[in-house]
């Protein structure tokens, strides 16, 4: 894919990855988590995540929209809710990427409303260029700079990127036309 271009590899998410989840691990021993990834894009890094996590874990999806094509909307909206309840449980939210702060602003809000025990973010990604609203991320891959990226779980709208194993940066040629660097 000749529009994108390496940014982090899949050695380097797959160490970090082990590594958050060693943390994780230590922070919840002798207890259990409810993971919840946040549909779609956190799928393969929630995936890898669980696997390097040695407590217990039960997994629950949430789904979101908040993109429209490579620019956020600012409007978050909920399309697929828990199954079951968080309760008195310790919860992860489990994010691919925190861009504006707004989604996991509301999911968080969303989330204490049902009164888990503990409710914690892990991102694998955080841009701190286009924060809007600052969230806590307990547990974070990497910081990584205002581009576009793609690959481990990622997609723009045109699809055909998220097999990727490493994360790649779009290039702005390939966004659409007059859309800004998300």
């Amino acid at each position: 894919m000749t529009d994108v271009k390496p940014y982090l590899s899949a050695a380097d998410i797959a160490a970090r990855v082990r590594a958050l989840g060693d943390r994780i691990s230590s922070d919840y021993a002798g207890g259990s988590i409810v993971v919840v990834p946040v549909l779609k894009g956190s799928f393969v890094f929630a995936a890898d995540l669980v696997r390097a996590i040695t407590v217990p874990v039960e997994i629950d999806f949430l789904a979101v929209r908040s993109y429209e094509g490579t620019e956020s909307s600012g409007v978050v909206r909920l399309t697929h809710d828990l199954d079951r309840s968080i309760e008195g449980r310790d919860v992860l939210l489990v994010e691919d990427i925190v861009d504006t702060g707004l989604t996991i602003d509301y999911l968080l809000g969303n989330l204490a409303t049902r009164r888990p025990r503990s409710l914690r973010v892990a991102a694998l990604l955080h841009k701190p260029a286009r924060t809007k609203v600052v969230v806590p991320i307990d547990y974070l891959g990497f910081e990584i700079d205002d581009v576009f990226v793609v690959g481990y779980g990622l997609d723009d709208d045109r699809g055909g990127r998220r097999h990727l194993p490493y994360i790649g940066a779009l290039e702005p040629a390939a966004l659409d036309p007059g859309a800004r660097v998300r």
